[in-house]
């Protein structure tokens, strides 16, 4: 018994010692950072660093009883500095980074990291291509570069700006950062028109800085963004007001590295402070908070503080807490600080003298990476809490502008509410598009007013400017003869009053397109503005789907659209002119109209209206005089029954109207001078199969093949005035065309000398004619401005006088002969009529058989029921002469008629009794008797 609690206590004693073992937490954990001591971010980090590890050494509730020992080294931005400070780092037992600073420096030890598993913290590096997926063991906690673009994307689109310029030092750094910015820029159809990059040594070479100015100030654009290192930055900004950069019409917008310089080195040296007047410059966001405000008092009592702190000096203080809590939650969860060899680096080591075998695997690495990542906090700069692809949430910028002595600031911008002048933390919607607004910014130059983003270089370089060279219809553009860049006509006398209209002058060279014997295809033409060879094209180019996709288009200066022109006839009146207001079917149906209604009327007055009674022959003269009679309203029958004056004035009305558009058709026909054409528009002209002409170098073709389909057989180019007529007047038998379908400008210009001619049907299809230019031109939209103010004050009506007006021909008033009156006009009318009289004899027939079934039977109808099991047939043939006699014959008076016919005879034999008796007396006192 002795023995087995002996073995009991020992057996406790030993899983006690082991167990304390396991949770012993040491009493040092070692850190390291490396950043370039001498930059304005460094020297902030430097004590923000400390000032944090006292922070967390102090705390009883973070890492209770060990003590966080950090270790500092000087990259210098430099990679090979930044990899040999690295691999001093892991020969120190280090656990975790804070750092780098520079995306140069981060993409050489990130590798190193995946190898030894130490988490690297950077405060600094906003790099957007340090990936999660090629560099696990790299967490960014300050904001990526991919966001701050989209600030500057969203600023740019806001504005209206359409191109930017953007000056970078050309590094990782630099380099990343403005593709980001290309991607952002074209995802709102915008786009960079020019990278300059410069030499990332840190000795500021000013010939190169004023080389690439020279070379951007010949650009158009006038919006330049400047994503560089702080002294290299205002370098570039010296030699820019230098050369008159920042005055009126420029736009600068910087990175996050001259914000950071503004917070901590305020106020500036007056020299650079007024090289920056009037730039927009963007600062990562931080939430004002308690922690914050005490932390920027704590900072002016520190007496080793060079800088004031800067947004990249709160971001270091919380990379260092991070680190902390997760280590406190690494040892929470039983993790312990060891470090193994690894075996290839052993090999190298022994083979070599570079002693690599120093260098040990961190064996908790990977776990304290979870917990780093799982970490959620409130530091200084708000919520630090990672999304899956371990970028900050909510990333979000001040926008600032420079002014005066100081900065003020104008609005945020963050990717959940986009730009505002509310605090992004207020704003709980995303994506408030009412509030995309910044406030009033003073601009370079001391100008309020929005800048245009765009001037035309001062290098001496003129617009190319296409311009057809068109071999008919030359009112419109045609060449100055001896010339070879002068133009004249209708397209370029806009052009030239657009232009200036400009509050800038534009250099234009006109480039004639076309081999002057046919005219050229418009397509083509400009479809050599996307290739290069010309800046625009100015002339009459119609504005048509397929190629609004590959340029931009003025606001349209002319009307235009596809019209169907054809030859056509006089029509005489002749002697049966009477006949033409109706066609045929509108004249079958009216004459069974007039026939229906007087049978429907006779059917409803014959068994109680004298006047429709009496022998066959005459019922048949009754039914058709009084059905024809009513054309003029001279029927003398009167209608008796209800149902039958319910009939008879609905057709009336419906006579009223036919005969009213039969009297104003046939007035016109008399009157007006008549033109016909067997073609009454594309609809009729695509069911034939006579050959149609168009304009040589129209988009007509295209449109009549494509989406018309009319066969290519079927089309005639045709190159002038004059072959439109002779086409036209052979014809398609004689090797003509039966008609020419072109754009509306061209043919009204045709018709005022050719009244042979004209146009037929509607015209069916809408566009204009305007002046292209690239896609994103900001030219486009001011002549488009110009040519509506051109329209308001009637400068382009007086333009298309000069040029197009011409004499019209003596048949102003003839016109092409217009359809005649058809059923569709009135098939409501005689629906009206038809309803009416279907109802009436429904009515009609329900009393009679009403009367049939409730009358007394006849002796046949009595005879026959006895017969019913005989003979079935024989009852129905009865009733079937029951019904039509009782449909023949006259209809008893009701009972208030009867007493009113008892009246009225007794009246009358009354006043015939007394008219005898007075021819008696008189008779008998006659002398002549």
């Amino acid at each position: 018994m002795k023995l087995l609690w002996s073995f009991l206590f020992l057996s406790c004693l030993c899983l006690g010692f082991l167990g304390n073992g396991h949770s012993e937490k040491p009493e040092v954990v070692k850190i390291g950072s490396i950043f370039s001591f001498d930059s304005v971010i460094g020297k902030v980090a430097k004590i923000a660093i400390e000032e944090a590890v006292k922070d967390v050494n102090s705390n009883p509730d973070i890492l209770a009883g060990t003590r966080l020992q950090v270790s500092m080294q000087n990259s210098n931005c430099s990679g090979f500095m930044g990899m040999v400070e690295a691999l001093r780092f892991m020969e120190k037992d280090i656990v975790g980074i804070i750092g780098p600073q520079c995306s140069v420096v981060a993409h050489m030890i990130s590798h190193m990291a995946n190898e030894l598993r130490v988490p690297l913290l950077s405060f600094a590096v906003t790099d957007p291509v340090m990936s999660p997926l090629q560099f696990p063991y790299f967490i960014r906690t300050s904001q990526s570069d991919l966001y701050q673009m989209d600030a500057i994307a969203s600023i740019v689109d806001l504005y209206g700006w359409k191109e930017v310029i953007a000056v970078f030092v050309d590094d990782d750094y630099g380099r990343n950062g403005v593709a980001a910015l290309n991607d952002k820029l074209a995802s709102r159809r915008l786009r960079i028109t020019y990278k300059a990059g410069l030499h990332p040594d840190n000795a500021v070479n000013k010939n190169e800085i004023m080389n690439i100015l020279i070379k951007i100030m010949l650009l158009q654009p006038r919006i330049i963004v400047i994503h560089v290192y702080s002294e290299l930055g205002f370098a570039v900004f010296k030699e820019a007001k230098y050369l008159g950069m920042m005055g009126n019409g420029y736009v600068w917008i910087a990175t996050d590295w001259l914000s950071t310089t503004l917070d901590s080195s305020s106020p500036l040296p007056s020299e650079r402070l007024e090289s920056i007047q009037g730039a927009l410059v963007l600062r990562p966001h931080t939430p004002d908070s308690t922690l914050k405000r005490d932390f920027f008092s704590r900072w002016r009592n520190i007496p080793d503080a060079p800088l004031a702190l800067n947004t990249y000096g709160l971001y270091a203080y919380d990379s260092v807490m991070l680190l902390a809590r997760a280590l406190d939650k690494y040892f929470k969860h039983g993790g312990k600080i060891s470090f193994s060899n690894d075996s290839m680096l052993d090999a190298l080591g022994k083979s070599g003298s570079l002693n690599l075998e120093a260098m040990t695997v961190f064996d908790g690495g990977q776990t304290l990476l979870k917990d780093i990542l799982e970490t959620h906090m409130v530091g200084l700069t708000g919520q630090l809490q990672f999304t899956t692809d371990r970028s900050r949430i909510r990333p979000a910028y001040d926008i600032i502008n420079v002014a005066g002595t100081g900065v003020r600031q104008i609005g945020y911008w963050s990717n959940h509410s986009g730009l505002s002048v509310l605090p992004p933390e207020s704003l709980t919607q995303p994506n408030m598009s009412a509030t995309q607004k910044l406030r009033h910014v003073i601009w370079p130059g001391e100008a309020f007013q929005k800048p245009r983003g765009w001037a035309f270089s001062n290098n001496g370089k003129e617009l190319k400017i296409g311009v057809p060279r068109r071999v008919s219809y030359k009112e419109f553009v045609s060449q100055i003869r001896g010339t070879e860049n002068m133009f004249k006509g209708f397209c370029i006398d806009v052009f030239t009053a657009a232009v200036n209209l400009l509050p800038y002058a534009v250099p234009v060279k006109f480039i004639p397109y076309g081999n002057g014997k046919e005219n050229p295809s418009y397509t083509h033409m400009v479809e050599m503005i996307t290739s290069g060879n010309f800046d625009g094209v100015v002339g009459d180019v119609a504005i048509v789907t397929n190629r609004t996709k590959i340029v931009d288009f003025t606001q349209p200066y002319a009307a235009s659209g596809l019209v169907v022109v054809a030859p056509f006839k006089k029509l005489n009146s002749g002697a049966w002119a009477f006949l033409r207001p109706f066609n045929r079917l509108m004249w079958a149906v009216t004459a069974c109209c007039f026939l229906f209604v007087g049978i429907v009327v006779w059917i409803l007055e014959h068994r109680i209206n004298d006047e429709f009674r009496g022998p066959p022959k005459r019922q048949c003269v009754t039914i058709l005089w009084f059905s024809f009679s009513t054309m003029f309203f001279a029927h003398r029958e009167n209608t008796v029954s209800t149902l039958g004056r319910l009939v008879l004035i609905i057709w009336l009305f419906v006579v009223l109207i036919i005969n009213s558009s039969y009297t104003a058709s046939l007035t016109s026909i008399l009157t007006v001078q008549q033109l016909s054409s067997p073609i009454k528009g594309i609809d009729s002209l695509r069911e034939m199969d006579d050959r149609i002409g168009y304009q040589v170098g129209s988009f007509a073709e295209r449109y009549l093949r494509d989406e018309l389909n009319i066969s290519e057989s079927r089309l005639v180019p045709l190159g002038s005035p004059e072959a439109y007529a002779k086409a036209l007047k052979d014809g398609p038998k004689k090797g003509g065309v039966a008609a020419i379908v072109d754009e509306r400008p061209y043919v009204e210009l045709f018709l005022s000398s050719n009244c042979a001619y004209r146009i037929v049907g509607q015209e069916f299809t809408k566009s204009g004619w305007g002046f292209a230019f690239p896609r994103d031109s900001p030219l486009a939209i001011d002549l488009s401005t110009a040519i509506l103010e051109l329209a308001e004050n009637g400068d382009l009506q007086r333009i298309h006088d000069k040029w197009l007006m011409k004499n019209a021909c003596t048949l102003e008033n003839a016109e092409l002969e217009s359809d005649r009156l058809h059923l569709k006009s009135f098939w409501g009318l005689f629906l009206i009529c038809g309803v009416a009289c279907v109802l009436a004899l429904f009515l009609y027939f329900v009393q009679i058989i009403r009367q049939l079934y409730n009358g007394k039977p006849s002796e046949e109808e009595e005879d026959a029921i006895g017969r019913e099991n005989h003979d079935s047939s024989s009852l129905r043939s009865t009733r079937l002469q029951r019904f039509l006699s009782l449909m023949d014959e006259k209809e008893d008076v009701s009972k208030a008629g009867s007493k009113k016919r008892k009246i009225d005879g007794s009246v009358n034999d009354n006043s015939v009794s007394r008219h005898s008796r007075r021819l008696e007396s008189f008779n008998s006192v006659n002398p002549l008797d």
